[in-house]
This record gives C-alpha cells, structure tokens and sequence, in this order.
C-alpha cells in the first residue's frame, strides 16, 4: 500500500521520519526542514502511517509489519531505493524496528526518537490515555470548537486537543474524524505487545541509536542499559518529555547529525 507523504530537500542522502501514533507525517515537518537546511544531503520522505492522517484505512489485523511493509511500498513508488535511514518517533520508532527485521536490505540505520524495543504496558501508554477520550469523543460534530470542548472537557490539555483535531475532515456543515478510532484502539493494543528486541540483540544488525527524555517513561533505565548491550546508544534528555523533537528541537537535530 502506498502511503499519503511529503518530501523535504533534495539531496541523495535517502531519509525517512515516522510519526507517532495518532500523528501525521506533519508532526515532523519542522525537524526534517531543520535538518535539510543543516544538511542539504539529505532528502526526506515523510508518510501518514496506515491508518492515519490522510493514508488508506487500517487493513483487518494489522501490526508493525504491516506498518512497515506500506512504508518500504511508499519508498519504492517515491524512488527512495536501497537502504535508506529510517528515524522514527514512538510507534514511528517501533515501525521503523519492524522494517529493519522483515525488510533489513532497505535499512540502513535506524534513530529511535524516545521508544524502546519491548511491548509498552498499556498502563504506561501515554497514547492510551488520550485514546479512551477520544473514543468518548462523539464521532461528528458542528464544529471544530465543540469537539475542542468535548476533549478538554475530558481532561486533554488544550495543546494536545488542538494537536488531535488536525485530524478532523469536512462533514457537510461540520466536521468528522478523519481516523477510524476503534480501528486505531485495535491496532494500538497489537502494536504495543509486540517485542522487538531480536532487532537490537541478533548478532548483525543495521546501526541502532535511541534519544531519551528525562520527563517520558517510555525508555526505562533498564531498558536503555539493555539497548546498549545490545550495540545501540542511548542518549539523555534530561529536560525533554516523550516529545523529545518538540520539547528539544535543537538538541535531538545535533544528535542526528553527529557521525
């Protein structure tokens, strides 16, 4: 399946940045300009995963590799060819691990944007909690306003209730949900059970980095002290939460350019 996407730069320095779950290739935007500007190299490609954004809906039983098979899809039909650097935020990390196990010859190295390679413990989701409202959320409404009341009225902060309404379409005189929701709950409950670590601890594997905020759980000390065993660098953000790209922008762009 071919994925909705966007390009940054020119260069032949083949990159590819994934979002997190319930974002868009957008959410990377500014981090893939800053980047191109700062490496004119480079050349990104920017997908909405299945599912999300503006791509096709999520096929039934669908998981990491599914995810990953539509971006090395996406890839190929946007001349992105041979081994290409994934950079992956969240889930966009997880898909990017996936890749690198069922599609190694497209992955040159991976950079993990603040996710490990173990199942996430539903009560340590920070995106199951802002799923169970937006399930709660009603599936249409006049306006864009009263679906930003709906969800901070639920208790989302108001940043990241107008962050989940850009995925809002136009419904006649209102507005609708562009995602399938329950889909979404679906995928969300396969995808963070899935173990990745035969990606990090298999004797040959493409160059792994992982870069940790100190506010986020997402990366345990334990966890990160395993990554490294297993020949991938973890670095610290001390003040940076799970939105490491936003909270230390350029922090996290001198991380990936450092060799």
């Amino acid at each position: 399946m071919v994925l909705e996407s966007f390009q940054v730069g020119t260069g032949d320095v083949l990159t590819v940045m994934l979002h997190g779950f319930l974002g868009t290739g957008r959410n990377l935007r500014s981090l893939a300009v800053a980047w191109t500007q700062a490496d004119p190299r480079r050349r990104i490609l920017l997908p909405d995963l299945t599912g999300h954004g503006t791509s096709s809906a999520l096929p039934p039983d669908a998981d990491l590799t599914t995810l990953a098979r539509d971006v090395v899809d996406t890839l190929d039909a946007k001349g992105f060819t041979g081994a290409v650097d994934w950079v992956g935020h969240s889930l966009g990390g997880r898909v990017s691990l996936a890749a690198s196990l069922d599609a190694s010859e497209r992955v040159g190295s991976v950079a993990l944007l603040d996710i490990a390679p173990g199942p996430v413990p539903l009560d340590l989701s920070e995106s199951g909690y802002v799923l169970d409202i937006l399930l709660k959320a009603p599936p249409r409404a006049d306006s864009r306003k009263a679906l930003r009341a709906d969800l901070t009225g639920n208790g989302l902060s108001e940043g990241l209730s107008d962050w989940l309404l850009m995925n809002l379409a136009p419904d006649g005189d209102g507005v609708r949900w562009r995602f399938d929701r329950e889909a979404l709950h679906r995928l969300h409950r396969r995808v963070n059970g899935e173990d990745l670590w035969p990606a990090v601890e298999r004797p040959v594997h493409p160059p792994l980095r992982c870069i940790r905020g100190g506010r986020s759980r997402y990366v345990s000390e334990e966890s990160a002290r395993r990554m490294e065993e297993g020949g991938c660098p973890v670095a610290f953000l001390p003040d940076a939460g799970h939105f490491v790209h936003v909270d230390s922008p350029q922090a996290v762009l001198a991380w990936l350019m450092a060799p």
